[in-house]
């Protein structure tokens, strides 16, 4: 696959069907009904190619034009400023500040916690489902507080929890009825979005099945 010479003036997004991180980035493309190509690249045989254009060699990375992202929060904050409608972060500088320190928290208190629950470790897996289990019900009130994570409207920052969420079940992770309801009443309503259906990859919605 010839990744370098097939750029096209359609932005192309190489993605995992699987991985957490692609999906935030498709979220989001769906969210803006952005017209991209997705090419989706199995993580365990990666095109030889990719690396040419990300030192990482490591999905999501997204092609616009000259331009090549591949962090996904980066991706997903030049798409909302390249894509204003709808926004999905604040305009306001403080509360914009509040939110990508929220994107920052999620990253580091839940998404940090995927590469052991997905290592096939079993010692390594059940420590990070305890953690993650524990932080999510420690956030209860804070599903709670508005319809969205922290903000009255659907943001990048519920397009970064809601990969997580998604793969709850996948990870063995249960929520007890009472005190999780604030979190998987939050999940269902992001569920529901027509955007959030339209990012799935036919691996992702066999996680619930």
């Amino acid at each position: 696959m010839a990744l370098v010479a097939n750029r096209r003036s359609v932005m192309t997004v190489f993605s995992s069907p699987t991985c957490s991180e692609s999906h935030r980035c498709r979220i989001v493309l769906a969210e803006k009904d952005i017209t991209v190509d997705v090419i989706n690249i199995d993580p365990s045989d990666m095109p030889e190619d990719l690396s040419d254009i990300n030192p990482y060699n490591s999905v999501p990375t997204l092609i616009d034009r000259d331009l090549v992202l591949y962090d996904a929060r980066v991706i997903i904050e030049y798409l909302d400023e390249r894509f204003p409608h709808p926004p999905l972060m604040p305009v306001d500088p403080v509360s914009r500040a509040h939110a990508r320190l929220t994107l920052f928290r999620v990253e580091s208190d839940w998404y940090s916690l995927i590469p052991d629950l997905e290592s096939g470790n079993a010692t390594k897996a059940n420590k990070a489902k305890k953690i993650l289990k524990e932080s999510l019900l420690a956030s209860a009130e804070v599903f709670a507080a508005k319809p969205y994570f922290l903000s009255e409207h659907f943001s990048l920052v519920d397009a970064s929890i809601a990969p997580i969420m998604w793969r709850l079940e996948r990870w063995g992770i249960q929520l007890p009825p009472k005190q999780g309801k604030p979190i998987l009443d939050y999940a269902e309503k992001v569920f529901e979005r027509e955007a959030f259906q339209q990012s799935l990859s036919e691996e992702e919605k066999e996680m619930r099945e």
